[in-house]
């Protein structure tokens, strides 16, 4: 009879091994990029696309360096626009869901709420609050941002909120500890990280509400509203310049906010947020 023996084997990453992987994580865009970019210069000058459909990207590249200026600051106050709804959005988000989390009946009275906000369209709401706050003020952009950064940020946090199991509770119970050393002790780092990624998830949700936000009326500038004025008068490369400017400004919300979420995976390890 034939007997099979089993050997387990432990494999751990080497330096050498985790600079490769390192190395693939930041290539990786970068090639897909370049691809994207070979991929759009072939379709607009061997292929022949019309500018109106896509301009090249040495059209708008152009356009980019000689509107730099304007660029740099409708990239500004959108950007302003959406870190305000960004900020104002995860702090209510953490406080609403810390009272949901609780208490069980404010939870059931918010759940209609929220899911009510997480399906208004923009495109609706815009025109009204730019008109409830007239044409000079910013308010009804940065409302419509902090609507759009609130729903992830009190979903995840509520979430991690109820992430205690029942032994910790035992144990805190055991340690005679009171409900709010039990919340700072155990339920705050449990909740922390999902707390966290709900204001990555947030942060491009924020960009792109200030800006489609601008598309709808309120005080000219900001990124969307040139988009807007460039299309229309025909000069697509230009368009397509402040749509690069609007992927840039999103981009970098993205970053900042995941390596704030690296962070925080370190400062509390056992997390499995993602």
């Amino acid at each position: 009879m034939a007997t099979a023996t089993t050997v387990t084997t432990s494999v751990t990453p080497t330096r050498a091994g985790r600079g490769v992987g390192q190395v693939l994580r930041v290539a990786a865009p970068v090639v897909v990029g370049l691809a994207g970019l070979f991929v759009w210069w072939l379709l607009t000058d061997v292929v022949g696309v019309e500018e109106y459909l896509l301009p090249g990207p040495a059209e708008v590249r152009e356009e980019f360096a000689a509107n730099f200026d304007a660029i740099k600051e409708a990239a500004t106050t959108t950007g302003v626009n959406a870190l305000f709804g960004l900020v104002a959005g995860s702090v209510l988000g953490v406080l609403l869901a810390t009272v949901a989390g609780w208490v069980r009946a404010v939870d059931g009275m918010l759940a209609p709420v929220v899911a009510s906000i997480a399906v208004v369209p923009i495109v609706a709401l815009a025109p009204v609050l730019n008109t409830m706050y007239g044409a000079d003020s910013e308010y009804g952009r940065r409302m419509i941002a902090t609507l759009a950064a609130f729903v992830p940020v009190f979903v995840n946090t509520l979430r991690g909120l109820r992430q205690t199991t029942p032994i910790q509770r035992d144990l805190m119970r055991a340690t005679a500890a009171g409900p709010l050393q039990s919340f700072r002790a155990v339920t705050l780092p449990t909740a922390a990280p999902y707390a966290i990624t709900g204001v990555r998830i947030a942060s491009s949700l924020a960009v792109i509400s200030a800006l489609v936000a601008e598309y709808f009326g309120g005080p000219r500038g900001g990124l969307g509203a040139f988009i807007s004025t460039s299309a229309a008068t025909s000069a697509y490369a230009r368009a397509w310049a402040y749509v690069g400017a609007a992927i840039l400004l999103g981009l970098a919300f993205y970053v900042v906010t995941a390596a704030i979420e690296r962070l925080a995976q370190h400062q509390w390890p056992t997390t499995d947020a993602r």
